[in-house]
């Protein structure tokens, strides 16, 4: 994890965070000054950032916000107080009501991004400065501390190129915390027909398999889906899933909720988000379980492996 130290100083009423990466300090300037590039780690996982604005002078404005899986919408903004490229800028940062304006009974900090090259890469450092105690214990109550730490640590897959980070890597499981996990998975293709492939019932009955040997055998999409699933012409080994749709934005975000078909308790919530670079699709679905005994239960019946038996033949569909 690229993240080495976050710490809090109630004296100097300043939040400081620390983190080193293998690219040089050049390119990760370019990470944070690019919106497009930006959006992808900024904000936390389950919380992507969109910018709506980025004027990148003294005195220019960059207003972003973030939105839950569930379509909560959180808005911040920068005012851009000092820029020295390329290695530092200063911005006021505020919260935002959906008028643009800064949100009362929210704190403004200042924060101050600096880039150093070292002999492994480059390191950033994060200084965020506070007008008083009472605006730091509210930031960190909000959860400043762990959200930057999860959003800087997406910021390896933004660094390099998107073939050299996933490509040959098949899919992979990370485990986030008690009830989310993240799936990646490069898949050899545009992102419009990797979307279309994940909404078309034609498409979908030719790679949405698991193992070798099961066939769909109902597939209904839209507001709601269903899909049901049988090995060989066995009716007995039917099972499925079904779910509604909790937020669409084609096509580079969809979340659904997720449960099996029949049996009692809650769902699962899974939050699928496409990026396209160079040809090929990095797909990321975030996954939050009800609770971590849930998630071990279903990591244990060799999710990832199915998962990319599919993805395999998810490729081979695009072709």
């Amino acid at each position: 994890m690229p993240v080495t130290d976050i710490t809090t100083d109630a004296e100097a009423l300043t939040m400081s965070l620390t983190a080193d990466f293998a690219a040089p300090a050049d390119r990760l300037w370019r990470a944070f000054t690019d919106p497009r590039q930006l959006e992808r780690f900024w904000g936390p996982p389950g919380w992507p950032a969109t910018f709506t604005a980025f004027d990148f002078t003294v005195g220019g404005r960059a207003d972003y916000r973030m939105t839950s899986p569930r379509g909560e919408a959180s808005r911040g903004g920068w005012e851009f107080l000092r820029i020295d490229a390329p290695s530092s800028f200063e911005v006021l940062d505020s919260f935002l009501g959906e008028d643009g304006a800064p949100m009362e009974g929210f704190p403004s900090m200042r924060m101050v991004f600096t880039f150093e090259q070292t002999d492994a890469g480059s390191r950033l450092r994060n200084v965020t400065y506070f007008d008083s105690l009472e605006a730091l214990e509210q930031t960190v109550a909000m959860g400043a501390v762990e959200g930057s730490r999860m959003a800087m640590d997406q910021l390896d897959a933004v660094l390099q190129d998107l073939r050299d980070y996933a490509e040959g890597k098949g899919t992979r499981t990370e485990i986030l915390d008690d009830q989310h996990v993240r799936i990646t998975r490069l898949i050899d293709g545009p992102r419009d027909l990797v979307w279309r492939a994940h909404h078309e019932p034609e498409l979908l009955k030719k790679w949405l398999l698991g193992p070798d040997g099961w066939q769909m055998v109902e597939c209904e999409v839209g507001d709601t889906y269903r899909y049901v699933w049988q090995q060989g012409d066995d009716e007995s080994t039917r099972f499925g899933f079904e779910g509604e749709t909790v937020l669409s934005e084609p096509t580079r975000r969809a979340v659904t909720t997720e449960q099996m078909i029949g049996m009692p308790g809650p769902s699962t919530l899974n939050d699928l988000q496409l990026y396209e670079e160079d040809g090929a699709t990095l797909l990321t679905l975030l996954i939050e379980y009800p609770d971590k005994e849930t998630r071990d239960m279903i990591l244990a019946t060799g999710m990832t492996d199915g998962m990319e038996a599919s993805y395999a033949r998810l490729e081979g569909a695009l072709v």
